[in-house]
């Protein structure tokens, strides 16, 4: 492999909002790459063709570098090994499917999506987790060839040993032993041709002369199968590492669904992103008491991956807070300060537009901030009051905040057009007009029934901003509602 120092890199997927664990393992595959002198690598990892959109990876590249973090290869800077994006690799990955059919290690799986969900039903009716049964495995190469012909749809899977275990060394856990009747035959090439997850990323990591592939510890249970593509390529596998999950402060897994965790979401709130880099990579370093505040470059300093901890990283929100306080006080002089917060208000184009939507609305300019302060706000302080004048009951009002924040995480696309289109589409599932779906909205963004334009607002506020918003309305009319029943 490489000589000249390690290589690492970051595989995002370009399918939802850059969330703050990405920025945590890239941070650490930054961290490394600078302390041993090696290279960071940005892959994008857009083999999910129907969740991949450009506006996403875009949005990947722009928290990426919102966070401060550069690389030496990329789809942006190119670089040697490209093209840094799966997709456009599809061909590539060919030749290496046929390689393992021709040596008997990946064989064509003709089953429907139907048989393979009656088989999994079956398994876990039964109590046993999931996997493929091997139907297809026994098929001669007659049958394969006439199925082929027929023009049946197939899969390509790899073969798994029958006894023994995987052991291994990784580089946080140590060593490390999974029974390979665990592990399952795994799709490698989908029926549309695109490879999947675990055929790509080995297949790029070797090409990419990748020395060191540090993840979430969520990979862990894949390694198998990562491993044993190694093996029939008769490659040299990499050095694992795997990283504790970042986690709430009751340790559950950090979720969009429960706190935010967009990197967006806090760049809009107005972190800083050297406070933000400086909280999350405390987690990779020991330190004494008062030490805390560190730039990128005393945390390269302090950084040992020898000497990682397997304990959970928490995210401590208040914590954050406290860090970007400090930042804010003690690292800014007052005309970065004022730069800064200038340039956090332009941000998306927040202020300029908004603006722009007020100047109709207004006889004075002392109004502006009471009409759209909001836009800049973190809090906009809902309580039950602020929903008590609407016209729908709290009952009503909760179906729709529930109903259009599931509706609008489908969206590919963020902008006026789309929300507008979303909010028309729930309005008629709801079987109610747009004039009684709106106002709950208007409240849950603004904390106000008098405000800038709905879809104009939370185009500008941004997604992960709008989904928190949601959220926190939600909360306050379930406890309205939850008083009136209480109260019956």
């Amino acid at each position: 492999m490489n000589t000249h120092g390690p290589r690492v890199r970051i595989a995002p997927s370009p399918t939802g909002e850059p969330h703050v664990g990405t920025v945590y393992i890239a941070l650490f595959n930054y961290l490394f790459a600078k302390k041993m002198g090696g290279e960071f690598i940005l892959r994008i990892e857009d083999t999910d063709a129907t969740r991949s959109t450009p506006e996403f990876e875009q949005k990947v590249l722009d928290a990426l570098k919102w966070t401060g973090l550069t690389w030496a290869e990329g789809p942006d800077v190119g670089g040697p090994y490209g093209p840094y994006r799966q997709s456009d690799r599809k061909e590539m990955y060919q030749p290496y499917a046929q390689e393992l059919l021709d040596k008997g290690h990946a064989f064509r799986c003709f089953c429907t999506p139907e048989r393979l969900e009656q088989m999994r039903e079956a398994q876990r009716a039964a109590g046993k987790p999931p996997k493929y049964d091997g139907l297809c495995l026994h098929l001669t190469a007659e049958e394969v060839t006439s199925k082929m012909a027929a023009g049946e749809s197939s899969v390509i899977r790899m073969k798994i040993p029958t006894e023994g275990s995987c052991d291994f060394h990784d580089g946080v856990y140590g060593d490390v032993s999974i029974p390979w009747d665990s592990v399952d035959m795994q799709v490698l090439i989908k029926g549309d041709g695109m490879p999947t997850y675990h055929m790509a990323n080995v297949i790029d990591d070797h090409l990419m002369k990748i020395t060191h592939v540090a993840r979430g510890e969520e990979w862990l249970a894949s390694v198998p199968k990562h491993i044993l593509l190694y093996r029939y390529f008769e490659w040299e596998q990499p050095v694992f590492m795997h990283l504790s999950l970042m986690r709430n402060a009751d340790k559950s897994k950090l979720s969009k669904r429960k706190n935010p965790t967009s990197i967006s979401y806090y760049s809009a709130l107005g972190y800083l992103p050297e406070a933000l880099m400086n909280f999350l990579g405390l987690f990779f370093i020991q330190i004494a008491e008062g030490e805390e505040l560190l730039t990128m470059d005393e945390l390269c300093e302090k950084f040992d991956p020898d000497n990682l901890s397997k304990a959970g990283a928490i995210f401590d929100i208040q914590k954050l807070d406290w860090l970007n306080g400090r930042w804010i006080r003690e690292k800014l002089s007052p005309e970065d300060f004022v730069a800064r917060t200038l340039e956090w208000a332009s941000e998306n184009n927040r202020l300029t537009e908004g603006l722009k939507l007020s100047q109709s609305r207004i006889s004075k300019l002392g109004e502006l901030p009471q009409l759209a302060g909001f836009l800049l706000s973190n809090d906009v302080g809902l309580t039950p009051a602020s929903f008590a004048g609407l016209k729908t009951s709290p009952a009503e009002t909760l179906e729709i905040l529930n109903t259009v924040q599931a509706d609008l995480e489908k969206l590919m696309e963020w902008n006026v057009e789309t929300i507008d289109a979303e909010l028309r589409a729930v309005s008629d599932k709801l079987g109610k007009k747009l004039r009684v779906v709106t106002p709950p909205l208007f409240v849950a963004m603004s904390g106000s029934s008098r405000s800038l334009p709905l879809f104009d607002s939370m185009a500008l506020l941004g997604r992960s901003v709008v989904r928190q918003r949601l959220k926190i309305a939600a909360t306050v009319v379930a406890s309205m509602v939850g008083a009136q029943e209480s109260g019956k």
